[in-house]
C-alpha cells in the first residue's frame, strides 16, 4: 500500500503543474473512492480520458471497476452477498461552473453506459452452503457533482443501474453511490 501512496505523489509531482483545462486539450482522469450500494459497500477506481469541447465542459469515456458486497431481497428476507467486482463503460458530459479566474471549479455532469454485473456469491451459514447466482449486464446512466482544485477532483456520483431479477422472487439493487478522489493529468489550464 505505501508503495502505490508513494507511486502516486510521483506521479502527481512530475506533471505539469498546470490548472484544469482549456479548449481542444485532452486530459485523463483517474479517481479512487467508496461505492455505497444498498445495505452494502466497497471500493472503487475509476479512469476517464476526456476531451475538453470548451473551457468549461468536457466529454469523456468512463471505465469503472466497483467491488461491493450487496443487498439481496427475497421475498421481504434481505441477505448480504459476497463481495464482487462490476465493470461500467459510460459516455460522460461534465459543465464546470467557472469564470476562469481560479483554479477551483465546481462541476455537474452525466452519462450513460453499460454495466457488466458480477455474479451474486451467498453464503447461508445456517444451512452451511454458498451459492453463486447469474446476474445480466444492464444498461444505465449517472449524475454526479463535485470540484477540481488544480488538478484534483472530488466528486458524488449516483450510478443508477436497473434492479436484477433472479427468479422465483429474488432480487438485487444494482444502483449505488459513490464518493471519490483523484486527479487529473493533462487538459491545458483555466484560461484567463
Amino acid at each position: 500500500m505505501k508503495k502505490v501512496f508513494y507511486a502516486v505523489i510521483v506521479l502527481m509531482a512530475t506533471t505539469q503543474l498546470t490548472f484544469a483545462q482549456e479548449q481542444g486539450k485532452f486530459r485523463v482522469g483517474l479517481d479512487l473512492g467508496y461505492a455505497m450500494p444498498d445495505g452494502g459497500g466497497g471500493i472503487l477506481v475509476s479512469l476517464e480520458p476526456k476531451y475538453n469541447i470548451a473551457d468549461n465542459m468536457n466529454i469523456g469515456f468512463r471505465f469503472e471497476s466497483a467491488a461491493m458486497a450487496k443487498n439481496i431481497s427475497a421475498d421481504g428476507v434481505s441477505l448480504e452477498a459476497n463481495l464482487a467486482a462490476s465493470m461500467s463503460y459510460s459516455g460522460t458530459f461534465d459543465y464546470y461552473f467557472n469564470s476562469g479566474s481560479s483554479s477551483f471549479a465546481p462541476f455537474m455532469g452525466i452519462g450513460a453506459g453499460y454495466s457488466s454485473l458480477a455474479n451474486v456469491g451467498v453464503t447461508l451459514d445456517e444451512l452451511d452452503s454458498s451459492e453463486e447466482l447469474e446476474v445480466d449486464g444492464k444498461f444505465g446512466g449517472l449524475i454526479r457533482t463535485g470540484f477540481e482544485a488544480g488538478k484534483f477532483r472530488v466528486a458524488a456520483t449516483y450510478n443508477l443501474i436497473g434492479k436484477s431479477d433472479l427468479g422465483e422472487g429474488v432480487e438485487v439493487k444494482n444502483s449505488y453511490f459513490g464518493i471519490s478522489l483523484g486527479f487529473y493529468v493533462g487538459g491545458g489550464k483555466w484560461k484567463k
